[in-house]
């Protein structure tokens, strides 16, 4: 394990490697402090391709030791190429990144996959998380596996398919007559009662750690080089935010060289607190959620001020896409590309179109975007054409299809 402490990104105290997310002194958010010199030395190109076709290849950047279970992943998912996207768009090369190739369907594979590493290592019995949808199914799915009890609170305006998908591994779901947010400082204080490993409130400093291996993935697949940018959905702004510190790290320690990426972030008009301030150049204030994009409706984002530093630091943006422009980029990018992103993915669509719009990339630009979940989970967001009922004779089959024999 590489990680040697918790350090606060306030105030800068430092604490050992326990399950604690928050600093006691100013409760700031922790995150770990990794010895550099150390991993320049354990890690390579070679090592790390030599290692599970799993997020666990790149053990030595993370803050946990890999579970016995490593080879079988999360991780280490489809990379391809969108060359129908880039023509359409005038972008020189789109490559789509597919996190929906996950066990359960959505990125939050990654995240849950270190956050239960350390929560075996602390003994815990139960995992437990605040979700919007995806992160339910995936912490439900993991305590499965390992044994463990899980709970997960809902806002009971989730999508009915995700609900499915959490209950099916026999997770403990509770529906709060409320929002996201409110489903969160649930756990918070809840978290203050149990000794339960609640994966984004005591876990989140090892939990968000495991969102950076997109970013690892990413420039391995690209023959260790960096792409010119990288467009992603921002929910909490973690995601976001430790993309840019993945990249960051691949150079720190020798695996890649060159220019780091423009990351380009992008919000439901629904929920965009992010775009809002970064457009106004102020601080993050809280939204009431209201946008079909349910995985994204977080309008109290714990790292949304972190997120728009990120967006500027790298040369990039954050974006906000009309609520009516969601379904329709779903349907968009399934059309152009045979892939069938969530609404997050038709949001990060919209961030793509939005940015290419106003001159932020172009046709010397090669471009990964990330669809992190699967739209299986939200079907009823794309609006789909009837199909026509014909009798079981050819030639009404041939004179529907206007072919002519």
């Amino acid at each position: 394990m590489s990680a040697v402490s918790l350090r606060c990104r306030v105030c800068e105290s430092e604490y050992p490697t326990v399950a604690s997310g928050s600093c006691v002194r100013c409760f700031g958010p922790l995150e770990p402090v990794y010895d550099w010199g150390a991993v320049a030395r354990d890690v390579s190109r070679e090592r790390i391709e030599a290692g599970p076709r799993s997020l666990w290849r790149y053990a030595p950047l993370l803050p946990v030791d890999p579970p016995p279970d490593a080879a079988g992943g999360p991780g280490w998912t489809p990379l391809v190429s969108a060359p129908r996207v880039a023509s359409e768009l005038g972008v020189g090369e789109v490559l789509l990144k597919l996190d929906h190739c996950n066990p359960t369907q959505s990125f939050k594979d990654r995240v849950v996959a270190v956050a239960s590493a350390k929560a075996i290592e602390v003994g815990a019995d139960t995992l437990a998380c605040a979700s919007t949808g995806n992160l339910g199914n995936a912490v439900a799915a993991r305590a499965a596996k390992l044994g463990l009890r899980s709970v997960v609170l809902y806002p009971r305006t989730v999508e009915p398919e995700k609900l499915r998908a959490t209950a099916v591994y026999g997770g403990e779901m509770v529906a709060v007559r409320g929002s996201y947010d409110d489903c969160s400082r649930l756990v918070v204080e809840l978290a203050s009662e149990l000794d339960w490993a609640f994966v984004n409130v005591n876990l989140r400093a090892y939990y968000a750690e495991g969102s950076k291996t997109l970013a690892f993935e990413i420039a391995e697949q690209l023959g260790w080089e960096f792409p010119d940018a990288v467009v992603a959905p921002i929910a909490s702004g973690s995601l976001f935010t430790k993309l840019w510190q993945g990249f960051e790290q691949l150079r720190r320690v020798g695996l890649v060289d060159g220019e780091l990426p423009r990351l380009h972030g992008g919000q439901a008009q629904g929920c965009a607190p992010v775009w809002a301030a970064f457009v106004e150049e102020r601080a993050v204030t809280p939204v009431r959620p209201a946008t079909v994009a349910h995985s994204l409706a977080i309008g109290a984002p714990a790292d949304g001020d972190l997120a728009i530093a990120t967006a500027r630091a790298s040369g990039g943006a954050v974006h906000s896409v009309p609520e009516e422009e969601v379904g329709a980029n779903m349907a968009r990018l399934a059309a152009a590309s045979g892939v069938f992103g969530e609404t997050a993915a038709g949001v990060t669509f919209g961030a793509l179109r939005d940015a290419v719009a106003q001159g932020l990339l172009g046709e010397h630009d090669r471009v990964v975007v990330l669809v992190t979940g699967t739209g299986l989970k939200t079907p009823t967001a794309v609006e789909t054409g009837a199909s026509t009922e014909i009798a079981a004779d050819v030639d009404e089959l041939l004179e529907h299809l206007g072919v002519a024999v």
